[in-house]
């Protein structure tokens, strides 16, 4: 199989830094974060806007790997779940995927509501949310 390679562009500056205190999606009750880029990819990000809606995807760093189904929400009640059906971050690749709310940007840093990730982790890419017009 062929080797994937991935560099991030920027991380997550935010007061979340543990997983027991991370809501377990971003719009239950994630505190606003910075998404910082590296200087490098400025060039990259210059559209960016307050208002705006993107999906930013994350390498969960802290995350297991070695997990193949879970309970859902960690709720024991429930059947486990493969965790292709779940949006568990531990998996055999841990990339996060969050729809957030760009509040403001600031040179290479943007200020997002609803971004449930720890401090420190790695921001693998940020793209748009497109709706019915492209």
């Amino acid at each position: 199989m062929q080797e994937i390679v991935l560099r991030p562009v920027g991380w997550v500056e935010s007061t979340l830094v543990d997983r027991g205190m991370a809501p377990r999606q971003g719009d239950e009750g994630a505190p606003n974060a910075w998404i910082v880029f590296h200087q490098r990819y400025a060039r990259a990000m210059r559209e960016l806007a307050a208002g705006q809606e993107v999906l930013v995807l994350t390498w969960l760093d802290r995350a297991s790997r070695d997990v193949l189904a879970v309970h859902p929400r960690d709720d024991s009640s429930r059947p486990e779940t493969g965790v292709f059906s779940t949006r568990s971050s531990d998996r055999p690749n841990p990339i996060g995927l969050h729809r957030v709310h760009l509040v403001a940007v600031e040179g290479t840093r943007a200020l997002v509501r609803n971004l449930e990730a720890l401090d420190g982790t790695p921001i693998l890419d940020v793209k748009p949310v497109l709706g019915e017009e492209r």
